[in-house]
């Protein structure tokens, strides 16, 4: 069953499902900050770069755990596809502000 999300994050994880990369974007400030692998992508251009990458590799993220920490949303799950070492489970910290995602770590 999937936890509870709140809707900006429950609107990413949708359009992930689907590999939407423009319905991903959508959910995030415009000036946004992922973290991800070690990178930083700052704003949705950077940001659709990597989701683009996801995106061609089938990456899609299932979330199983919900919490709040530290006015913070974290999500725990798998993500499955076409990429070494699939399926990988990920911890995803999200931040949001004004209804947006305004920041996003993503750690193995």
């Amino acid at each position: 069953m999937i936890p509870a999300l709140p809707k900006p994050i429950a609107d990413y994880v949708e359009a992930n499902a689907h590999l939407d990369v423009d319905a991903m974007l959508k959910p995030f400030a415009a000036d946004a900050v992922v973290l991800d692998n070690g990178r930083r992508y700052d704003g949705k251009i950077e940001l659709r770069a990597l989701l683009v990458e996801a995106a061609a590799v089938k990456a899609i993220f299932t979330p199983e755990n919900v919490r709040h920490e530290n006015r913070q949303v974290v999500v725990e799950g798998p993500a499955h596809g076409g990429f070494k070492g699939s399926p990988i489970r990920f911890t995803y910290r999200f931040t949001l502000e004004n209804d947006a995602i305004n920041s996003l770590e993503i750690v193995a």
